[in-house]
């Protein structure tokens, strides 16, 4: 009769095999999934469904939308300056005006945002009625508000809306880029690059990768296919009779969702329910052929990156599951299985690190002589060796996007920063849950859980600081 030991060994390897099987299946579910993306992306390029053309600046100085700029900020004193500066200088035409939303208890980013508004009429403090945090869709609320009331006051109303977080820099051909777009549709997106920051390579660097792969392959395959495209809160520019519709849709009388974690995800899809066309704009200079996008640093440490991608988990993945429900056809219903897909994402992850950890252990004690290895049986055998195959393509496919717009050094930390992005995402993704589930009950409106900025692209891409 087998001894305790012997039965409790057997029992470990049926429960490492089974594991293994239901981590490979779901892997390789995956992994069609981003294959299938991959090869509309291939598609769509060679038919040039998917292409990224260059955009001519004939006349900067020319614009003919009234353009409001939303820039909500809380607690951004450090980057405020240079993001309106730089915003103002890129885009000096006098159709423009920024407005950015401050608290009262924040003085020193309102102070700021003063200074700058004495020296250009363009600029508009708007200071909100509360004391802060409330959360970004609020304060973004506030602005509209102070933007309806110049329209009163100054006579005409503006024509389109563009967002930015105070953390950006803007690019001198977005404005007239967008303008361009909006002909035809009611939203326009443009992509984000996230800068490599060279105090943090890895955590703030792993962005640069998901990034460049989201807003170079997957956001032009959503376009591409016809779906609803979601918000990413910066560089994108609204339809004002739209945001006037998404307001009445509201009881409030407000175009931005306050109980929202994510309002800028949630803007593109609910834009497209009331049936506004949505647009990626995704284009190069004509003059230096630089990517046409807004560049932003993004969080350097992980606590703060862990809580970024926490909000977004929670907000995307859950959240809008109960607030947008499953809407349209059947592309529209694969897009949002990948939006939602993040906590289960973060299980498989998890599980697959401790399979590799226990699997690693065994051959360990194997060699020592101590214990039999686990037998893998055929079809798992070949499952797993499907899904290396299919890693190694992932990495090859996101050090590629990594390097067209970093350069091939950057592409080769990609492949080192993948076990730190899948890290961040299995934190992330126990967080999101937890948070959830413990916010099921009551209902608490969403406070302003922000990341600190401390550094903007500016300072490093040689742009002048400005005196404040």
């Amino acid at each position: 009769m087998p001894g305790v030991e012997t039965q409790f060994a057997d029992w470990a390897a049926l429960a490492q095999h089974e594991l293994l099987l239901f981590a490979a299946v779901f892997f390789l579910v995956g992994a069609l999934d981003e294959l299938a993306i991959d090869l509309c992306y291939l598609f769509g390029r060679l038919t040039g469904a998917i292409r990224t053309p260059r955009f001519e600046l004939a006349d900067a100085g020319a614009l003919a939308s009234r353009t409001a700029i939303f820039i909500p900020a809380w607690q951004e004193a450090e980057v405020i300056g240079h993001t309106i500066m730089h915003a103002a200088r890129a885009w000096p035409q006098k159709e423009v005006a920024f407005f950015v939303g401050c608290y009262p208890n924040d003085p020193d980013t309102a102070a700021v945002v003063s200074r700058l508004a004495k020296r250009d009429k363009r600029i508009r403090l708007v200071l909100h009625d509360r004391a802060g945090p409330t959360c970004k869709a609020d304060c973004l609320n506030a602005i509209y508000r102070a933007m309806a009331k110049d329209e009163i006051e100054r006579g005409g109303d503006y024509t389109m809306v563009v967002l930015h977080d105070a953390e950006d820099m803007v690019d001198p051909a977005a404005l007239n880029l967008m303008e361009s777009e909006m002909h035809g549709a009611e939203f326009v997106q443009i992509p984000v690059l996230a800068m490599p920051l060279p105090a943090s390579p890895y955590i703030s660097g792993h962005y640069s990768d998901e990034f460049a792969e989201a807003h170079g392959k997957a956001m032009p395959v959503r376009g591409a296919l016809g779906a609803s495209l979601p918000g990413a809160g910066v560089g994108c520019a609204i339809d004002r009779q739209m945001l006037a519709e998404l307001a009445a849709q509201q009881e409030t009388d407000e175009p931005f969702a306050r109980t929202s974690l994510t309002e800028d995800y949630e803007l593109g899809m609910r834009i497209a329910a009331l049936g506004g066309r949505t647009r990626f704009a995704r284009f190069r200079d004509a003059a230096d052929g630089r990517l046409i996008a807004t560049r932003a640093y993004f969080p350097a440490d992980l606590d703060q990156a862990v809580r970024q991608k926490t909000r977004w988990t929670h907000g995307i993945a859950l959240q809008s599951w109960d607030r947008l429900g499953w809407q349209g056809g059947l592309v529209n219903l694969w897009m949002q299985l990948r939006d939602r897909r993040g906590p289960l994402a973060a299980l498989l992850l998890a599980l697959g690190y401790l399979l590799v950890a226990a699997t690693t252990f065994g051959w360990g004690l194997y060699l020592a002589g101590w214990q039999e290895p686990v037998r893998l049986d055929p079809v798992l055998s070949s499952l797993l060796l499907i899904n290396f195959g299919f890693f190694v393509w992932r990495v090859i496919v996101r050090a590629i996007f990594t390097a067209r717009e970093f350069g091939w050094r950057e592409a080769l930390r990609a492949v080192l920063r993948m076990p730190v992005s899948n890290i961040i995402t299995i934190m992330a993704g126990y967080r999101a849950v937890a948070a959830y589930l413990k916010g099921l009950p009551g209902g608490a409106p969403p406070r302003w859980d922000k990341t600190a900025h401390f550094h903007h692209p500016a300072d490093v891409l040689g742009a002048k600081s400005p005196e404040i």
